[in-house]
This record gives structure tokens, sequence and C-alpha cells, in this order.
């Protein structure tokens, strides 16, 4: 036997922020993942999970969304049961957008962001967006298959000044 492993199965990512100052418009955060196909890894997703959906067989989806950064703990969590994504699926990416409904808004302008990436009770990545404070999208998390078709984690916060359906077209294209 040369190896046992079963390679990643259930991951969550996890993101909060502060609140706006009184009188300041709201600051909106939202999680997205981008599925990408063998044959098109580095491309167009094959589709996109985000606050208004889900994957269409459901091994991807939104438990918790916020709006403005109000609530205990984390205020958004995106669930990726990567083991039950059917073989097809190459890559999954992560990131994290920033709403430009009440103007220009960059990470270093975000009340104490935060996100983190764990499977099960493993912390595999936190971060607090500072290497990117001039961003307004970020990849965060990179889960892509093996030769043996099992799950790894490549972390690393990548930013972005893209517009919010911009970031999911140009997210996963090779850096």
């Amino acid at each position: 036997m040369t190896g046992f492993s079963k390679g990643m199965d259930k991951v969550e990512v996890a993101l909060k922020w502060d609140p706006s100052p009184a009188g300041q418009p709201p600051t909106d955060l939202d999680i997205v993942a981008a599925t990408f196909v063998s044959d098109d890894a580095y491309g167009e997703p094959a589709y996109v999970v985000h606050f208004d959906s889900r994957s269409p067989d459901g091994t991807i989806f939104l438990n918790r969304d916020s709006t403005d950064g109000r609530g205990f703990g984390w205020d958004e969590v995106m669930s990726l049961e990567l083991g039950r994504l059917d073989a097809r699926y190459a890559r999954v990416l992560v990131g994290v957008v920033i709403q430009q409904r009440t103007g220009h808004k960059t990470f270093s302008q975000v009340l104490n962001p935060a996100m983190r990436v764990r499977e099960r009770y493993t912390v595999l990545a936190e971060d607090d967006f500072g290497s990117v404070p001039g961003a307004t999208a970020a990849t965060i998390a990179e889960f892509a298959r093996d030769a043996a078709g099992e799950w790894l984690f490549r972390p690393g916060v990548h930013g972005f000044e893209e517009d919010p359906a911009t970031f999911t077209r140009v997210m996963g294209r090779a850096r």
C-alpha cells in the first residue's frame, strides 16, 4: 500500500467584519466560490456560488449571509463538501468580494475583516486581508485535485481590483 488518505472532505470558509460606524453606509462582504472543470481549470468557472445561489448538486452552499457585519462571531459561512463533488471538477476557488453599491470601498476601509478556512476542527488558514489593503476583492482559498483525485488545499490571499461581476469571471485565471 502506497498511502492511506481520504483527502479533504468537508471544508468551512468563514468571514467576519465589524459594522460601519454610525451614519456611514453599511459594509457588505460576500463569500463566493467558483468551480472549474479539468478541461478548463483556469478558464471560465463551470458555476459560481454566492449569496443568492447554491451549487446544482448541493455540495457548496452558504450557511450564513450578512449584509452589514452585524452579528456575533462569523458573519458569513460557506460549506464545501469536496468529497461529494463530481470527479469532473478539478479545482474550486473561494474568494471574498466587497459590494460597491454605496461607493468604492477597499479592504483597508473595512473594519476588522477576518477570514478562516477549516476542515472539521483543524484551522487551515486565517487572515485579516492586511496584505491586500487596496483590493476590492480577493481569492482566499484554492482546492485542487491531485493525481490520485484527492483534494489538496492551497492557501493564499490574492487581491483584485474588480467589481463583483467581473471578479467572479476572472478570479480563477492563472496568476
